[in-house]
């Protein structure tokens, strides 16, 4: 239960600074002392962290898919020629800015959450995949002689052998791959995608330090909560 502690811990912060941020309003006063408005109200802030929440969560399930998937099938005989292609386009997928992938997908995509799930989802492959075959790399030769003398099918050496070995590799690069897009997706409100960048980009628009530190803080500790239960499941594993 202790090694729970943190992202409990973490998340009761998010949750009641996201359902009672309009009680600290004689804080966020002090920061902005001659603004009328101190406390972001275009929108609830839980419905934000819902929004945000919800965008990334379907970016990175389809990273993960994406990015095992290809990570396995490079790693497999018919397609190990495949390998530099697959490491090169996980490499620019995040070398790339998001801000250029929202510049060009909006037009084909049209403005909403459609561009920053696309975004995210080629930003966050990079660690995913590198992971992977990182740990599917690392196995011993001898374990792969060893399922096969068994009589295990290839299917059967993969599932029972190949990913239970390289879990932890894996769960350490989705790890980070949603940690940097927890903090990314604040980019999705550039194109019309309610998140918790609203009030960022709000207090940006309209010099309201308040507005930027309500967003950044709220982006952090579900970064921290989010970091931290995924740190407690690699221990767990």
């Amino acid at each position: 239960m202790q090694r729970w502690l943190a992202p409990i811990v973490w998340l009761s912060l998010l949750l009641l600074l996201s359902l009672g941020m309009g009680q600290l309003e004689w804080l966020f006063r002090l920061l902005e002392p001659d603004l009328r408005q101190v406390i972001y109200r275009r929108a609830d802030f839980l419905t934000l962290l819902g929004q945000h929440v919800l965008v990334v969560g379907i970016a990175s399930l389809l990273a993960v898919a994406l990015g095992v998937s290809a990570a396995v099938a490079v790693t497999r005989e018919f397609g190990r020629d495949f390998l530099p292609l697959v490491s090169q386009l996980a490499s620019i997928g995040q070398t790339f800015p998001p801000v250029a992938v929202l510049a060009l997908a909006v037009p084909a995509l049209g403005f909403g959450t459609l561009p920053i799930i696309v975004a995210l989802l080629l930003y966050g492959l990079l660690p995913i995949v590198r992971n992977t075959l990182a740990g599917i790399g690392s196995i011993d030769p001898q374990v792969h002689e060893a399922a096969r003398a068994m009589g295990m099918t290839p299917w059967q050496v993969l599932r029972q052998v190949e990913l239970p070995l390289a879990a932890p590799f894996i769960l350490a690069g989705i790890r980070t791959s949603v940690t940097i897009n927890i903090a990314t997706a604040a980019l999705g409100t550039t194109v019309g995608a309610s998140n918790l960048g609203d009030p960022i980009i709000s207090g940006i628009v309209n010099g309201n330090t308040a507005y930027i530190v309500q967003g950044a803080v709220l982006i952090g500790l579900l970064a921290l909560a989010v970091d931290s239960l995924f740190e407690c499941l690699q221990r767990r594993g």
